[in-house]
C-alpha cells in the first residue's frame, strides 16, 4: 500500500471512528509534531484499523481496555470512549470492560477509568438519571 493511500485510508478511518475529536488531536500536532500526527494516521488507522478479523467496535473496545488498563491515558481514553459510542458500542459494554480491567490492571486503573467514561457520557447526555425513591 502506498504511503498516500495508507494516509487517506487512515485518515477516512480516523473521520468514521472520532470525527471532530480525531481531527482535533491531529491539528493539535501540526504545530509541533506533524511527522508524529501522519503518524497515527497511517499506523493504527492506515494499517491496524483495516486489518480483517474484528470489526470497528470490537476494536474500539479493545483499545479501551488497553487505554483503561494503562491507567494513566485518560485524554486518549476519553476519543476512544468517544470512538466506541460512535461505531455503536452502548455505554454497557463500556463500562463492563472497564470493571473487567479492574481484575487485570487494578482498581486504580478501573477507577480511573470509569471517571473517564462518566465524563464522556455526561457530556454525551447518557448517564442515568438516577431519582431516589426515599
Amino acid at each position: 500500500m502506498s504511503a498516500y493511500t495508507r494516509y487517506t485510508e487512515g485518515l477516512a478511518k480516523l473521520e468514521e471512528i472520532d470525527g471532530e475529536a480525531g481531527r482535533k488531536v491531529i491539528d493539535s500536532l501540526q504545530a509541533i509534531a506533524p511527522d508524529l500526527a501522519r503518524y497515527v494516521i497511517e499506523f493504527p488507522f492506515g494499517d491496524i484499523y483495516q486489518r480483517p478479523g474484528l470489526d470497528l467496535p470490537q476494536r474500539e473496545l479493545a483499545t479501551v481496555a488497553a487505554l483503561t488498563a494503562l491507567g494513566h491515558c485518560q485524554p486518549q481514553l476519553a476519543v476512544h470512549i468517544h470512538g466506541a459510542l460512535n461505531v455503536g458500542c452502548t455505554p454497557e459494554q463500556i463500562v463492563e470492560v472497564i470493571i473487567q480491567m479492574s481484575v487485570y490492571a487494578g482498581f486504580p486503573a478501573a477507577l480511573n477509568g470509569m471517571a473517564t467514561a462518566k465524563a464522556v457520557f455526561a457530556e454525551r447526555g447518557l448517564l442515568p438519571d438516577l431519582k431516589s425513591d426515599a
